[in-house]
């Protein structure tokens, strides 16, 4: 199970599930702290922002940061939860779970995936280069990409409120 939340929402979200593992996607400078019962090495920090095209000074979402993601989740052998979180719980967090679930599960149809994700989050907004990086490196032929632009764009929110998503559908 993938729980995914905000930043003000990881200590108490890996109490409540009893994670095991935390996957966090914060911009540099945005500091995080490892719950002590996560393990350091069940902890991975990627360092980008929530950003889909380049812009000066940012760090944008690329090819390492998903290799990094998928290498994390194919780790992880599902007996217990995984958290994932980025700043607000709406973008990068999202479409992280989106792309754990499909790496994790690569019968699972795309459309019904977005569809599950939309439907346990109204404010999801997945990144879009997250998702574009990881269609393309997990051989998904854009439909990822497409699922994820027909749910469009979330519900407005400052910040987006905990799920879980099953990886088996």
């Amino acid at each position: 199970m993938i729980h995914v939340c905000s930043l003000a929402k990881v200590e108490e979200t890996v109490a409540r599930t009893g994670a095991e593992r935390l996957l966090s996607l914060l911009a540099a400078g945005t500091e995080v702290i490892r719950p002590a019962s996560i393990a350091r090495e069940n902890h991975l920090h990627l360092v980008m922002h929530d950003i889909a095209v380049a812009q000066e000074g940012m760090t944008m979402p690329g090819e390492e940061h998903v290799r990094n993601l998928l290498q994390f989740a194919r780790q992880w052998d599902c007996a217990k939860p995984m958290v994932v979180h980025c700043y607000a719980g709406i973008s990068r967090s999202t479409a992280s779970a989106y792309i754990i679930a499909a790496a994790l599960a690569p019968k699972r149809d795309e459309v019904e995936l977005a569809q599950t994700l939309r439907a346990l989050s109204p404010s999801a907004t997945p990144n879009p280069r997250l998702i574009a990086v990881a269609d393309a490196l997990l051989g998904r032929d854009g439909r990822m990409i497409a699922a994820i632009e027909a749910i469009g764009r979330g519900a407005d929110a400052f910040e987006g409120t905990p799920f879980e998503l099953r990886i088996d559908g």
